[in-house]
């Protein structure tokens, strides 16, 4: 039999709608605070995670649409402050925390106000400035607690490092005001005389929280380190803490030891470096001294001997002196025979020439006569042979000759005397005088052709002979030579002197 009751009934979809309802209600809008865990995102864009503590979990999403103005980037084992309101899934009767923004818890909060402060500088361009250090600095400034072992840490480094002197300007390194007296220190530092200003500005503090480390995150110190005209380095915290200065900084050091160690070198390993580069370079001097050596034993080797080269070349001058010597004298003669070519000769060296020949030509005529004369004695028949006719052809010819040689020198004369008024008249051409001396010279070779066969030379070329006593006269008789006369014999060729030694009518001759 059925029991019963007053308890009302519901459908599941109604029931899950009505604990909806009451959690709508009750937790309308609500702030969670919790560490991410099981975060995921879906290629749908949303976003599944859980906030957990150490005793619930609680499942949480955060929609697409909310991704966008989160405000921060979830990741596991963040601890954020969550903003949404609680709903529930019927699907799986579970309800869950739909996110719509979300911030950082504790040191969350504060790193996200120091990636907003890191962000916001960067975009300024205050972290991009890096200056040198020098390598031995002279004095080294340290900003840190006077109290504590930083400073007691650096000074030791230094000391045995290489030995510099510290200007130390105490500062509080946290708490109230700890700030601004850190960022007026490094003020204060850049703004000393230069004499007394240091040349590596250290600002350093040893590990704490991220509370304890907050000083150094703040703008005002941040701007200072970048503002300083003093290489800075930052060793703030340990090795894995990061502050803002850290970005500021010229050098950022792990530690305040490491910082030591950036501002002065070691000087055993420059001592060390010294050496060896010493060795390096008194090597390479070494090595360039001996290269330049066989270089220029190599060119000594190639180039010839001295004295050999003198005499070679004293030798050379000695012959182009005597060449020369020799050449002038050559090139005048040279161009004193051009020049000769080119003068117009006198006609008066024409007309001796001639007159030389014609009285050649005049002694073989007398010659000719004589033995012609003598050949008459000897041969009646010559007599009819008269020379007349050729004595006056060449008393003729003497004449005419004078005359043309009397016309030549006044053309002669004439010519010059228009060259030396006009240079241009040296195109005067001699081609008439030569023509007429050509033609006195054949008509002289004609006569003297005419005289030759007369002449008794012919005679004597047949084989006759033409005796001559000691006067010249010609002897046609024996009877006419008496014993011991000299004679001369003439022959074609020429003539041979004898004496007779007996005169006998027949004639024998020495």
């Amino acid at each position: 039999m059925d029991t019963v009751t007053n308890v009302p009934e519901y459908a599941v979809s109604e029931l899950s709608g009505a604990i909806k309802g009451v959690l709508r209600e009750a937790f309308g809008r609500v702030r969670v605070r919790g560490e991410i865990t099981e975060c995921k995102r879906y290629p749908s864009g949303h976003i599944y995670l859980s906030l957990k503590d150490a005793d619930a979990k609680l499942e949480s999403v955060v929609w697409k649409m909310a991704v966008r103005g989160l405000g921060i980037v979830p990741e596991n084992g963040l601890e954020v402050i969550a903003t949404g309101r609680i709903d529930t899934y019927a699907d799986r009767s579970k309800y869950q925390l739909v996110i719509e923004r979300m911030e950082y818890a504790g040191e969350g909060a504060l790193l996200a106000a120091i990636e907003k402060l890191r962000a916001r500088l960067l975009a300024e361009g205050l972290f991009e400035r890096k200056r040198p250090f020098p390598l031995i600095p002279r004095l080294i400034g340290v900003i840190t607690s006077e109290k504590g072992a930083v400073l007691q840490d650096i000074r030791t480094t230094i000391a045995r490092r290489f030995p510099r002197p510290i200007l130390l300007w105490p500062v509080a390194v946290q708490g109230e005001g700890s700030a601004a007296k850190i960022a007026a220190a490094i003020a204060g530092m850049g703004a000393l005389p230069e004499a007394q200003r240091p040349d590596v500005l250290i600002v350093a503090r040893g590990g704490g929280s991220l509370e304890d480390l907050m000083a150094f995150n703040d703008e005002a110190v941040v701007r200072a380190a970048a503002a300083s005209v003093i290489p800075l380095i930052s060793a703030v915290g340990h090795e894995t803490d990061t502050t803002l200065i850290d970005f500021a900084s010229d050098r950022r050091a792990p530690t305040p030891t490491a910082a030591a160690e950036m501002a002065v070198p070691a000087r055993v390993e420059l001592l060390a470096d010294l050496g060896q580069r010493g060795s390096r370079l008194h090597q390479a001097i070494q090595g360039q001294l001996d290269r330049a050596r066989h270089a220029v034993l190599r060119a000594v080797r190639g180039l010839p001997s001295m004295p050999d080269l003198l005499g070679g070349l004293r030798q050379r001058l000695e012959d182009r002196g005597e060449r020369l010597r020799q050449a002038l004298p050559g090139l005048v003669g040279r161009k004193r025979t051009a020049f000769a070519r080119l003068a117009l000769p006198h006609p008066r060296e024409g007309l001796a020439a001639r007159r030389y020949a014609l009285a050649l030509l005049d002694g073989r005529k007398t010659a000719a006569w004589r033995a012609s004369l003598a050949a008459r004695r000897a041969a009646p028949a010559m007599a009819r042979l008269s020379v007349a006719p050729l004595h006056a052809a060449l008393a003729r010819q003497g004449a005419g000759l004078d005359a043309m040689a009397a016309r030549l020198d006044a053309s002669w004369r004439a010519a010059m005397a228009r060259r030396r008024a006009a240079p241009a008249l040296l195109r005067f051409s001699p081609a008439p005088l030569q023509a007429a001396l050509r033609q006195s010279g054949t008509a002289l070779s004609g006569l003297s052709a005419r005289l030759e066969s007369v002449s008794y030379n012919a005679v004597l070329a047949r084989g006759f002979a033409l005796v001559r006593g000691a006067g010249g006269a010609a002897i046609t008789s024996a009877t006419a030579v008496r014993a011991g006369a000299a004679l001369t014999i003439h022959f074609h060729d020429g003539e041979v002197a004898a004496r007779v030694a007996k005169a006998t009518g027949q004639g024998e001759l020495l």
